[in-house]
């Protein structure tokens, strides 16, 4: 770091001086970069498109082929204490939403939503649903000492784009700012031939829960807490969330990303 050395001089009348002291505050506030404040986060820029505070747009969709999202248990669990198999009809309910490259939750008839919807309608001809809600009733037979439940898995689907902001005023320097983004959204049931799934699963009951059965008396009993760990079936990386890079310039009349290595 370079620092300015204060030399005292005598003035006129006595008194002592020190020369370099204003070259010391221009040097130290010139030997520090701008703050990282000075450009926005993708989390900032997608908060101002969707409180309308910049006019967003989500640019050359290209939707992806769909797949089986994760298992995910959706009824309450069966437990069998008692020493015959127990059968049983579970009710099931079921609701999957959309999320984009950092899994932050896209609201169903939110502006983000509308945003997405109006860009793959325009491009594709169909309507891109942010939620899927079902659900219904299933019965199961669990054997004495295991547990069960109804897991469900959703078909999904995938869309990549480019979210540009345009502001009245500029933001951070810019009247424009780019990022890539990948949302992520429930499609509707035998979309490219998939079909959503609804199953019954099984499994012998861990030492713990075999011990809770005396406090049981040895019954058949349900409980709403969740004994599934869903794992999450990812179709392959997206374009994930890049780094906001503004327009070309800061004039309201140019609608241009920077060009390469520029």
């Amino acid at each position: 770091m370079l620092m300015a050395t204060m030399k005292p001089w005598k003035a006129h009348g006595g008194r002592t001086l020190f020369a370099g002291a204003a070259a010391a505050v221009v040097l130290g506030s010139a030997a520090f970069p701008a703050a990282a404040a000075d450009e926005p986060t993708t989390d900032q820029l997608m908060a101002d498109c969707a409180s309308g505070t910049g006019k967003c747009t989500f640019n050359n969709p290209v939707v992806k082929k769909a797949y089986l999202g994760d298992y995910h248990q959706v009824s309450d669990t069966l437990y069998n204490c008692s020493t015959s198999p127990a059968t049983q009809g579970l009710s099931w309910s079921d609701s999957v939403g959309s999320s984009d490259s950092l899994e932050v939750s896209i609201t169903s008839g939110g502006k983000i939503a509308g945003i997405v919807d109006l860009s793959v309608t325009a491009k594709y001809g169909h309507t891109w649903s942010t939620e899927h809600s079902d659900g219904g009733n299933l019965g199961m037979t669990v054997q004495p000492g295991e547990v069960g439940w109804i897991s469900r898995a959703q078909v999904m689907h995938q869309v990549d784009g480019r979210w540009q902001t345009h502001y009245d005023n500029p933001h951070w320097g810019h009247y424009y700012w780019f990022w890539d983004d990948t949302i992520t959204s429930p499609a509707p049931n035998d979309t490219d031939g998939v079909k959503s799934a609804v199953v019954v699963k099984t499994r012998p009951m861990t030492a713990d829960e075999k011990a809770s059965c005396g406090a049981r008396n040895a019954k058949v009993f349900t409980s709403a807490t969740k004994v599934e760990v869903p794992h999450q079936k990812a179709p392959g990386s997206g374009t994930g969330k890049s780094t906001p890079i503004p327009g070309d310039n800061g004039t309201a009349a140019v609608n241009e990303e920077k060009k390469e290595g520029k």
